[in-house]
């Protein structure tokens, strides 16, 4: 192991009686113990590191700063203990590197960093490699770190870097792989002769077959962002990992593989999926003893592989991750999340977890997060009450914090879901507020989307149709989204406005801009109804009328939208043939929903339903709802028809000449 000198800090003890006892018995030593963990934090003493290697670190003197001109009476102690002493020593060598390593994990700049190196008079190979880590990922976070300058021209970050490229042969296999891995974060030049000092000391390393699983991964992945996927080590790590039994790994060690795994997406896989296959497996069983941060990093693993046929880990995983949801942190969060968008994985005791900590915190959680659980609840269609009516007074207050990004991802779940929070009037007044002010921040299809969303719970943007239907905004969003759906939405809002807001009179959409119909094989404005529901209920109507002659199927309106079933009633209240034009006086349309048309889970209809049926009644239909969930438990014929004359019908009651008569 080696060592990196950098600033001398001594340790006064004022209690010398403490050391003297030490030698009268094991009272005595064990209130010694007790003493030493008390200065663990301050002391870190160069005697415990007497047997190893140090690397002087000459730019780090101008950083040293005398405190004590003496030595410390502990010390002088210790050298006598023999046995004892050499175990006291790796156990306060062991608790000082993790609270090190713990204080170093607070600093958020490289500033920061280095002072805190200059505060210590030796560090570890282990430290150096976690100073590194540190540095790297401080360059990923904070967008004011991104050019690796400022860290090159750093004298003490080249001093760590010239003493390691030295001493890279008295590396231990863990620090080594560290260290490389996290120089390749920090963009230093592959082609140094540090990193090629490096990679060829991990070569010699690999050769010998004698690394751990855990440091082949961490290796795997230093190389992989130094050469890519083609780089020639991989392989060699890859084939050293599938020569190991993997019910012999640790769970840190499975974890590790998850994510090296990762870095082989694209190329040739069949070889590894043998092995992939025993980690599921394994991992299944395991799984409960997944740390928050493992969850997280095995879900995106399989969401990054693809792994599709893997439902009872996936469940396993949700379930255990409703357990550490208050412990995760945003980025976790954020990738347990895209995980199950990706399955399409509920689970009710997550989703009940996961509405105990938005309604604690949402006013403190990170914007992305919040963002990220309202694409989960708007993609799997989960209308969460607590959830939609936290986020919306977090909005109220906290709009500003928000990137025009997630303001759009956290407004559009409300329309699509068809929910408005009990704060829905500040709730859109800021929405309004925000729109206003930043219009020219967002992209064209942001725009549309969020505004589209307003008018399925009749929120009426108004003020900004003008800019909507604006010909060169028009063209923008043919340029930049499909086009199909960018028509539709259009077309939705035209129409509503001319429904809904008669008294406005600002421009007209183009009638090039405008689709005949909102349903479409995709990206459709419309459900298509459930095949085996249609059918029953058809049934059910031919034995109720008598005749399909009398109601017709799947009707386009001059309205854009689609009718599952239509029938036709003359003034008297008589059922007329589908060929009549002369006599009708009301339309009927039966909806038939089935759950798709729903909140999961719920009898609530979705925003795009509800606005379609809203309109239907306004252009002069009599809408009848045949929710799945009252139709579906009717299981002979005469509770069909006795189902249907009551919703159809409800004001007649008998029937002649396959015309139905009025009281």
């Amino acid at each position: 192991m080696a060592f990196i000198a950098v600033r001398s800090y001594h340790v006064y003890v004022s209690n010398i009686q403490a050391c003297r006892q030490l030698l009268t018995g094991s009272r005595a030593f064990s209130h010694f113990c007790q003493k030493m963990r008390q200065f663990a934090v301050g002391y870190f003493d160069s005697s415990i590191l007497e047997n190893r290697r140090r690397f002087p670190c000459t730019s780090c003197r101008n950083y040293h700063v005398k405190l004590k001109n003496h030595t410390s009476p502990v010390v002088e102690t210790m050298q006598h203990l023999g046995e004892a002493n050499n175990s006291l020593k790796s156990n306060r060598k062991t608790v000082g590197e993790q609270i090190l390593l713990k204080e170093l994990n607070q600093w958020s700049s490289y500033g920061d960093i280095f002072k805190f190196m200059s505060a210590l008079d030796n560090l570890s190979d282990t430290m150096v490699a976690a100073i590194f880590r540190r540095l790297g990922e401080i360059q990923l976070q904070d967008s004011l770190m991104k050019s690796p300058e400022l860290l090159m021209e750093n004298d003490m970050f080249k001093s760590l870097c010239l003493q390691l490229e030295k001493e890279s042969t008295h590396l231990s296999d863990d620090a080594l792989a560290n260290s490389l891995n996290a120089l390749t974060k920090l963009h230093i030049d592959p082609c140094s002769s540090l990193m090629a000092c490096l990679v060829s000391e991990s070569q010699q390393r690999l050769d010998k077959g004698q690394m751990t699983i855990k440091n082949l991964c961490i290796l795997a992945e230093g190389l992989f962002n130094l050469g890519g996927p083609e780089h020639a080590m991989l392989e060699q790590i890859m084939n050293q990992i599938q020569s190991t039994n993997v019910e012999d790994w640790e769970t840190e060690e499975m974890v590790l593989v998850y994510r090296t795994l990762q870095l082989y997406v694209g190329r040739e896989t069949n070889l590894l999926q043998n092995l992939l296959s025993k980690m599921n497996g394994f991992a299944e069983t395991e799984s409960c003893h997944f740390t928050p941060k493992q969850t997280s990093t095995v879900l995106s693993a399989l969401v990054v592989l693809d792994e599709t046929q893997v439902n009872n880990l996936i469940m396993k995983l949700c379930k255990h991750a409703s357990c550490y949801i208050p412990y995760f942190t945003d980025d976790e969060m954020i990738n347990v999340l895209e995980a199950f968008i990706h399955f399409r994985c509920a689970d009710q005791g997550f989703i009940e977890a996961l509405e105990r900590h938005v309604t604690k915190f949402a006013f403190v959680m990170h914007p992305s997060t919040i963002s990220k659980i309202m694409q989960y609840c708007s993609t799997l269609c989960i209308l969460s009450k607590p959830i939609f009516n936290a986020v919306a007074e977090t909005f109220v207050y906290n709009a500003d914090n928000f990137t025009v990004s997630q303001i759009v991802e956290q407004v559009v779940p409300f329309g699509k879901l068809n929910y408005l929070p009990p704060s829905a009037s500040s709730f859109f007044r800021q929405v309004e507020r925000f729109v206003s002010m930043r219009i020219s921040e967002f992209e064209p299809h942001e725009l549309l989307n969020l505004l589209h969303s307003c008018i399925l719970i009749r929120c009426y943007p108004l003020n900004f149709i003008e800019k909507l239907f604006n010909p060169f905004f028009l063209q923008e969003l043919q340029a930049k989204s499909p086009r199909w759906k960018i028509l539709s939405q259009l077309t939705q809002l035209f129409l509503t406005i001319q429904l809904e807001c008669p008294y406005y009179k600002k421009p007209c959409l183009p009638s090039d801009y405008q689709v005949k119909s909102f349903y479409s094989r995709c990206e459709s404005l419309e459900f298509k109804v459930d095949l085996h529901l249609f059918n029953r209920v058809k049934a059910g109507m031919i034995d109720l009328l008598g005749s399909q002659k009398y109601f017709v199927c799947n009707v386009l309106t001059p309205y854009h939208y689609t009718i599952d079933i239509e029938i036709k009633l003359n003034e008297e209240g008589f059922v007329l043939p589908v060929n009549a034009h002369d006599e009708i006086y009301e339309r009927i349309a039966l909806c038939i929903d089935d759950e798709k048309r729903f909140c999961a889970n719920s009898h609530n209809l979705l925003g795009k339903e509800s606005i379609k049926q809203r309109q239907l009644k306004l252009i002069g239909y009599v809408v009848i709802q045949i929710p799945f969930f009252e139709f579906n438990p009717l299981d002979n014929k005469n509770d069909v028809l006795e189902y249907l004359h009551k919703k159809v019908f409800p004001n007649f009651y008998s029937f002649h000449e396959n015309k139905i008569e009025s009281k």
